[in-house]
């Protein structure tokens, strides 16, 4: 029997790229599978991907930065699927490229609300439900600026930096009721928005490194992190609750080394053990 079989998995910014890739791993491997995003016809042609291979998904338009749009899709998905064991939130913006003098506010904004606040309202959607079956597993995708500075990708930085520690403080929250979280970085992977990184003037100016990775042969199959959150999903690196795993890793690897790096709180949004005694 497939190893998720018959639970049910929310996939957000399902409609291509790295989150169609997670939502069909999650279907192949047995979840019932709600996709979310805003273009209807993207997700629509995702759900016709996994019930074109036997699986059951149910396409869902939703604005995840509107809060009651989240809430009406979280009840649609518990009446029409069944009670969520999974949220991946891979739903994503990053169109504020520059320095930030240069930034148009509204647009650097932008990035941090769907990016951060988007992950905030699923979180709170989805965990009480878990809490109240005593079991559910979240799953929130990271990237470039979360553990390193970005200069000019500072408002996706700033929320993915910010959705690591989400992670670690919804974890440490509900660790002891069943209830895990994890964080996940795809990698540079091909994509809508690596292509506008690539094409866009602004892009062109601001981030011309992105070429050099690829053509060095950086790009990183989006199957990569799907894999590695269907892992997840299962239970295999429930040892790394609250931590960040990626599609680059060796999953077999990891699993050797996850008990070491849980010990030694590897992997986490932290200042090292000296730091914190100096403060």
């Amino acid at each position: 029997m497939a190893r998720l079989w018959d639970t049910v998995a929310v996939v957000t910014g399902g409609g291509r790229g790295i989150g169609r890739e997670i939502a069909l791993q999650q279907a192949r491997e047995g979840a019932k599978v709600a996709v979310l995003a805003r273009t209807a016809t993207e997700i629509e042609e995702t759900v016709s991907l996994i019930q074109g291979e036997g699986g059951r998904a149910i396409a869902l338009p939703t604005d995840v930065t509107d809060h009651s749009a989240v809430e009406r899709a979280f009840a649609r998905i518990a009446t029409e699927l069944g009670p969520i064991d999974t949220l991946v939130n891979n739903h994503g913006s990053f169109q504020a490229y520059g320095p930030v003098w240069d930034c148009d506010p509204l647009v650097w904004w932008q990035d941090v609300e769907i990016n951060l606040r988007g992950t905030f309202h699923t979180c709170r959607a989805a965990t009480p439900a878990m809490l109240a079956r005593g079991k559910g597993r979240i799953v929130n995708l990271v990237g470039g600026g979360t553990g390193n500075s970005f200069p000019h990708g500072s408002g996706y930085a700033s929320s993915k930096a910010a959705i690591m520690r989400l992670t670690e403080c919804l974890n440490d929250t509900t660790v002891g009721h069943g209830v895990l979280s994890f964080a996940v970085d795809p990698g540079l992977v091909r994509s809508a928005m690596t292509e506008t990184q690539l094409f866009s003037e602004a892009g062109k100016i601001y981030l011309p490194g992105i070429q050099q990775l690829f053509e060095d042969g950086a790009d990183i199959a989006p199957s990569c992190a799907a894999l590695v959150i269907a892992d997840i999903a299962a239970g295999r690196f429930d040892v790394l609750a609250g931590r960040l795993l990626r599609g680059v890793d060796d999953r077999d690897a990891l699993e050797k080394a996850m008990h070491t790096l849980a010990a030694a709180d590897g992997r986490a949004l932290r200042f090292s053990a000296i730091e914190q005694q100096k403060l």
